[in-house]
């Protein structure tokens, strides 16, 4: 990766639709070399997916909340696992050095939706 590789993904970065013939103009290349470079991004997995971001408050999601998680017993850790990537709320989960085994970031409608 070079400057132009970075300043490529930084057009990516602040918007996932941009065209190449945008991103041409701003770093100074031609399109189809624009092109091959993002091709070469995501072939070598730098670039492994395009998301969107959602306005949670459109989609009623107004309370964002981080959670502290303890798991008292190894055991229940597969567990807790898997029943946490399916819940739809939970946006991210960090495992933690510490007091506390996770983190959870959730985006949920409102405070009964948390409890």
């Amino acid at each position: 990766m070079d400057n132009i590789d970075t300043a490529i993904l930084y057009c990516l970065k602040e918007n996932g639709r941009v065209t190449a013939s945008e991103i041409s103009k701003k770093v100074k290349l031609s399109i189809p070399a624009v092109a091959e470079r993002i091709r070469k991004l995501e072939q070598n997995s730098i670039i492994q997916k395009y998301i969107i971001k959602l306005d949670r408050w459109q989609t009623g999601q107004k309370l964002l909340a981080f959670i502290f998680v303890n798991i008292d017993k190894t055991e229940h850790i597969n567990a807790f696992r898997s029943q946490i990537t399916v819940l739809p709320g939970v946006l991210e989960c960090h495992h933690l050095a510490g007091a506390y085994d996770y983190l959870l970031k959730v985006s949920v409608s409102d405070t009964d939706a948390l409890e």
